[in-house]
């Protein structure tokens, strides 16, 4: 193992149970691992689907909204 593996391991220890088990999930499907089917709450389906209904009719955020975002951010 290397050691920035080890370190960003490390650093999971020491989140909570729930997001141990988000990061382990996130790194097993990057693996090609199955991993569990993840509940979500009706409110947060909800934002994925219309999220996905507005990427279908091609409405994405604008590149100046995206360039603005950026530079308050520091990007």
């Amino acid at each position: 193992m290397t050691k920035l593996l080890e370190r960003a391991i490390q650093k999971v220890r020491e989140l909570p149970p729930k997001e141990q088990d988000a990061l382990a999930n996130a790194l097993l499907s990057l693996t090609g691992e199955e991993t569990a089917v993840i509940h979500l709450d009706p409110e947060t389906r909800m934002a994925v689907e219309e999220g996905l209904a507005q990427a279908e009719r091609g409405e994405f955020v604008s590149d100046d909204v995206i360039a603005e975002s950026d530079k308050r951010h520091g990007i």
